[in-house]
């Protein structure tokens, strides 16, 4: 196998070239054809039996024989004709045969052969890649891998010394006592944080939890109809009902509740009208918007609007007040007023957390 690159001969069956490295081709290109075989050379006419001397007039000596033309050696495929080796006309007319071309040998080298990992294959020790598969045969330690931060703190490992000749480098060091006096500060935090645990979980536990009814200990109005008063508003039946004294619109009236120790507040839900029956809801004015104002017990207002639906049952709003102690509802607007007709509360039930 002749490289086509630097000339080197390799023996048959290799793939990459034993001295640059290319590949080999051992196959010839496709539209070329290898080059036609030498004609024979004819052999040399049998000597004949010599004929015994007759005397004969001296003549001149004949020139020797010449020998027959050289041919030119084959050319490679791919080779054009400067590149072709040189044959014996190239060499000068001295009468004397011209030297055959010296086979070119790899350099000889020496050491233990290297195997490749890949196809097992023997190369010398001054080879990079594989004469047959080109794999790298020498590809060199691995990449080191940093470990997580967690095992530098905990695994610090030998302090490296420094390179003899050289002066070691003076900057800030991280301590290593770090991590316990971490440990040790978070320790101290969890102790004094102790005592206020117990109010953060009940903190969480009315946020999460579901608030139970906290029904007033005393109600009262603005003004009452006869067999209508303010505590049938808040007495758990919803086919009683609260209503002014007075016909008409009834924006200004109000219910007023007290509680006997300060409740937390979260929601309000109110039946609207006469009852919860549709057949005698209609049969008085219905409040439309009312106004919610919470009383805590150093005195804090807590004011929020309530717009109602004019529909039989309940409906349920969300209302916060800490530490309430007194709840109004007071009516803006109603539904279905006319002059025979009153503000028809049936319900009003507030639900939060006792202390």
């Amino acid at each position: 196998m002749i490289c086509e690159s630097c000339g080197h001969r390799n023996a048959p069956g290799r793939e990459f070239c034993a001295s640059c490295e290319a590949f080999l081709a051992w196959e010839p290109e496709e539209g070329t054809s290898p080059p036609p075989p030498e004609p024979a050379a004819p052999d040399p006419p049998a000597p004949t039996p010599p004929t015994p001397a007759t005397p004969t007039p001296a003549q001149p000596d004949a020139p020797p024989p010449q020998p027959p033309p050289p041919t030119a050696a084959p050319r490679r495929p791919g080779e054009n004709a400067d590149q072709a080796a040189p044959g014996p006309d190239a060499w000068p007319d001295s009468g004397a045969p011209a030297p055959a071309p010296e086979p070119t040998t790899p350099p000889a080298t020496s050491g233990t052969p290297i195997v490749c990992p890949h196809c097992r294959t023997e190369n010398t020790p001054d080879r990079t890649l594989c004469v047959r598969c080109a794999l790298l045969l020498d590809p060199g330690p691995p990449p080191a891998i940093r470990p997580p931060w967690w095992r530098r703190i905990l695994n610090r490992g030998p302090r490296q010394s420094p390179v003899a000749g050289t002066r070691p480098r003076r900057g800030w060091r991280r301590p290593r006592v770090g991590l316990p006096i971490v440990l040790i500060l978070l320790a101290v935090g969890i102790w004094f944080a102790l005592p206020h645990m117990s109010g953060l979980f009940g903190l969480a536990k009315e946020e999460t939890g579901k608030p139970e009814s906290v029904p007033p200990t005393e109600c009262r109005a603005s003004s009452a109809q006869s067999g209508h008063p303010a505590a049938a508003a808040v007495d758990g039946f919803n086919n009683r009902y609260w209503a002014p004294k007075e016909t008409g619109d009834g924006i200004g009236e109000f219910l007023e509740c007290d509680f006997a120790e300060p409740v937390r507040v979260m929601k309000l839900l109110v039946f609207s009208g006469t009852s919860a029956r549709k057949d005698e809801f209609l049969t008085q004015a219905r409040p439309a918007r009312i106004t919610v104002r919470l009383t805590s017990q150093e005195g804090e207002l807590t004011t929020r609007s309530i717009r109602l639906r004019d529909q039989a049952g309940e409906q349920t709003f969300d209302l916060r007040g800490s530490d309430t102690v007194r709840a109004r509802l007071t009516v803006d607007s109603a539904y279905g007023t006319g002059k025979d007709r009153r503000i028809a509360l049936a319900e009003a039930e507030f639900f939060g957390r006792r202390p």
